[in-house]
């Protein structure tokens, strides 16, 4: 076998055992290192080309031969002090590259984190906007300043709140949203003006402008007048919710 066929296969060797390694790298990192996917691939992929590229120098070089017998000791610890001065600095290259890796997967980490958190964040605003948690206990959104706020309560009278979900276009969430910003009877619906009803428009998170497409107002005059619509019948014969 010829010396560039020997060090070929030399070479395809060393890649192999630093796939290895590579590959057991990932799969440590993945399942008990608490990586995720993406982090534990990139410290494999760093650890197969660091480890590929240090076998290959160490085990695939050929040495030095010795041109001057008569000087082959001084040859021998020529070569010996060559071969250690590399290993160290091939060393310090894997350290390197390790410590490279490991401040990319804490950014990666880093990164991963922050997007949970917006995340986060976005839930909880869909949840208050159904809740009406975010209010300020007058009813009003921050920023949400449009119109005029309607006369509000602090609890259904007596006798109880009225069933805006009668009304078509308020389903429960809608009805407790309503209920928090202090709207619980049809005539108070009924009672708003148009700029009135821009405020509530405005201040329907989640929800802005239903008022207005759906039509509140004419639907709770006819309720609160006590007469009917198609949806409230269809409403209280329990056919949609």
């Amino acid at each position: 076998m010829s010396d560039h066929k020997k060090n070929s296969a030399c070479q395809m060797g060393c890649w192999a055992m630093a796939a290895v390694a590579g590959l057991l790298t990932f799969v440590m990192l993945l399942t008990v290192g608490g990586y995720t996917f993406m982090p534990a691939a990139f410290v494999g992929a760093i650890a197969f080309i660091l480890l590929g590229l240090l076998f290959g120098w160490l085990f695939c070089t050929p040495l030095p031969s010795a041109v001057d017998r008569s000087a082959t000791g001084s040859t021998s610890a020529a070569a010996t002090s060559g071969s250690t001065a590399p290993s160290a600095g091939a060393t310090a290259s894997v350290a390197a590259g390790a410590s490279a890796a490991v401040a990319s997967t804490s950014s990666a980490s880093d990164a991963d984190k922050a997007a949970a958190d917006k995340a986060a964040a976005a839930d909880k605003a869909a949840a208050d906007a159904a809740s009406g948690e975010d209010y300020d206990g007058d009813g009003v959104r921050e920023g949400a300043n449009e119109g005029t706020k309607p006369a509000t309560l602090t609890a259904a009278r007596e006798g109880g709140a009225d069933d805006l979900k009668r009304i078509k276009g308020i389903g429960p969430k809608l009805e407790k949203l309503c209920n928090t910003m202090g709207f619980f009877h049809f005539d108070q619906i009924a009672a708003w003006t148009p700029e009135e009803m821009a405020w509530v428009n405005a201040n329907l998170e989640g929800f802005k402008g239903r008022a207005t497409r759906d039509k509140w107002i004419e639907q709770a005059k006819l309720l609160a007048s006590g007469a009917e619509t198609e949806f409230s019948k269809r409403v209280d014969k329990g056919s949609v919710y």
